[in-house]
């Protein structure tokens, strides 16, 4: 198993140069031809190259780049979330650097489905590249509302595919194959060149009871698999999981118990907006128990809006109701439908748990169900939220009580199954953090694949794939573009690094002013403490720090107080130092020098 890419190399197949020819002549004509001397010279097979700038070793920003004689195709145009290790950010998006270097051999952009993680930062990439997306109608009508929303929708051309289409890109062909995932329209990618085949699964599992009815197309994979697969690159997230991802059947029989036995509750349920196959099941119940539906959230009205339009959602006349027409009807004649499934800060739901809600308050009357498994490090605050809406009286149901939510993502089985089925030469897993695609790089060496012929990428490599060998090429720039209100690349690691410093020490501001003339203080220092220390409770330290800051500004000669940098940093260093010595904390010091 290839670990390291920049050390990868791969065992060349040996091929018999003595093999016969069907067609060969008889001794006699052989001997009349002429004699051929050394051995005949092997053609240089070309690669086809695939190269990562997002999805690896993270759950997010998904982007896969195919090249070959010079014509590229882009796959999937994701976007991940902040974290607490990116405070104030909004969004974070692949840089698209290399990709804004090459926009003349892109031919095409093909997205395999619909979330956020795959579509989101494509708004980002249409302005710097201006081609053709091709995807399902569902994935292509969220992104029609998003292209409007940047104003790209008029300078972009969306065309849709079905499974089983397969279209012409450069040196590319690319079927669409469908596959069950947690919203419908999702795609498998059958990527051929004349270097092979690569399939690139998208997010999938095999769901043989799915809600719209159409079961993974399992028959054409097994065909790709017979007439030989160069590569596979495989959804990673549920590496970890043995068995079978549950069918999304089972979520709606719960909500159907869990309706009925609601009486006289008001029911709230928390999912993600995007999982239309569930906001179907959660309509489906209240039309069974007699309840009106109400949306809250942005998000979720406008995928439920898309949904409805396009004919994938089947909504009864006269079930959906504003909002603002909640209070009149009765707790037992209500279902709400919210955004706030990871315990999002922003979200309705957190601010329904908190009181901060301006049109829903949380009371003993309402029965509270999360559909959602907590991502990873979202625990904690869904924990919380569950907390609270607790403390409000409410009964709460979430993670694996009552099965009220199944991944979207295959389990172990189910990955060997996709392996078994399509027989890859070379076996690349994606969509995953390092231990997913450790542990799903293992299914596959238990499967039998050699484990010179399995590779562990990471964002940035590019791999250059021929039926001889799999082999690291240069590597491209990849990383991450943190999107700040209307700012796109303008927060760096710098800024980030302040922002942590400021959200755990502080900050203290030193601000006075010189004269511009005679270099004499013409008032202050004034002390400010924000995050630092509570000022009517350390009036002493904050006392003594201006007094330090002035000693300062007295020993520095007043020709030498003129020169504003050499004066602030002065009062950075003896104002830190002085705070460090009486309490051990770092608080960041902002020194603001001011003319008079």
């Amino acid at each position: 198993m290839q670990q390291n890419p920049n050390a990868a190399k791969s065992q060349p197949q040996q091929k018999n140069a003595q093999q016969k020819n069907p067609q060969q002549k008889n001794p006699q004509q052989q001997q009349k031809q002429p004699a051929k001397r050394g051995r005949p010279r092997k053609q240089k097979l070309e690669p086809v190259k695939v190269t990562f700038l997002g999805g690896l070793n993270e759950v997010g920003k998904n982007l896969t780049v195919y090249e070959f004689r010079g014509d590229r195709i882009v796959v999937d145009c994701g976007l991940a979330f902040p974290d607490a290790e990116t405070p104030g950010i909004d969004l974070i998006i692949p840089d698209f650097t290399w990709l804004e270097q090459n926009a003349g051999s892109i031919k095409g952009i093909v997205i395999t489905h619909g979330h956020e993680d795959h579509i989101g930062g494509l708004p980002f990439l249409l302005r710097r590249v201006n081609v053709p997306v091709y995807s399902a109608k569902l994935t292509l009508g969220l992104i029609r509302g998003k292209l409007k929303e940047h104003r790209l929708l008029e300078k972009t051309r969306l065309i849709e595919i079905r499974p089983g289409d397969t279209i012409p890109l450069g040196c590319f062909l690319v079927e669409a194959i469908h596959v069950n995932h947690s919203i419908p329209d999702a795609f498998a990618l059958a990527i051929t060149c004349e270097a092979g085949t690569v399939i690139q699964t998208g997010d999938f599992k095999i769901d043989t009871t799915p809600i719209d009815g159409e079961m993974i197309d399992m028959a054409r994979l097994s065909r790709y698999g017979k007439k030989g697969v160069l590569a596979l690159l495989s959804d990673s997230t549920n590496a970890e999981r043995p068995g079978y991802t549950m069918s999304e059947r089972k979520v709606g029989e719960s909500f159907e118990t869990l309706f009925q036995k609601a009486s006289n509750r008001r029911l709230l349920v928390a999912t993600f907006s995007s999982n239309v196959h569930r906001v179907q099941q959660i309509i489906d119940a209240a039309s069974h128990t007699g309840r009106k539906v109400a949306l809250i959230g942005r998000s979720m009205e406008n995928v439920v809006s898309v949904g409805m339009e396009l004919g994938y959602l089947r909504v009864p006349e006269g079930i959906m109701i504003p909002i603002d027409m909640i209070h009149r009807y009765a707790p037992d004649q209500l279902v709400i439908i919210t955004t706030g499934s990871q315990g999002e800060p922003m979200s309705a739901l957190t601010r329904m748990a908190f009181s901060d809600h301006r049109k829903v308050e949380i009371g003993p009357q309402d029965c509270v169900i999360i559909s959602a498994t907590p991502i990873p490090g979202n625990e904690k605050t869904v924990g919380k939220v569950v907390n609270e809406l607790l403390k409000l009286g409410a009964e709460v149901v979430y993670e694996k009580m009552y099965d009220v939510h199944v991944s979207g993502h295959a389990c172990q089985e189910e990955l060997k199954i996709m392996l078994g089925v399509t027989r890859p030469r070379y076996f690349i897993p994606v969509h995953g953090e390092q231990k997913h695609l450790v542990k799903h790089a293992q299914l596959a060496q238990g499967m039998g694949l050699d484990p010179n012929n399995i590779m562990i990428a990471d964002n940035g490599i590019q791999l250059e794939l021929t039926q001889d060998e799999m082999k690291v090429a240069e590597p491209v720039p990849a990383g991450s573009v943190y999107v700040d209100g209307y700012g796109v690349g303008d927060v760096g690691s710098a800024v980030l690094r302040d922002r942590r410093h400021l959200s755990q020490e502080g900050m203290i501001v030193v601000a006075v002013c010189v004269s511009r003339e005679t270099g004499q203080v013409v008032s202050g220092p004034e002390i400010l403490s924000k995050g630092f220390v509570y000022v009517k409770e350390s009036g002493d330290l904050l006392e003594e720090a201006r007094e330090a800051a002035l000693r300062v500004i007295e020993e520095t000669p007043a020709r030498s107080r003129r020169d504003w940098n050499t004066l602030r940093g002065k009062l950075r260093d003896e104002v830190s130092r002085l705070m460090y010595e009486r309490t051990r904390r770092s608080p960041l010091v902002l020194p603001v020098v001011m003319e008079g």
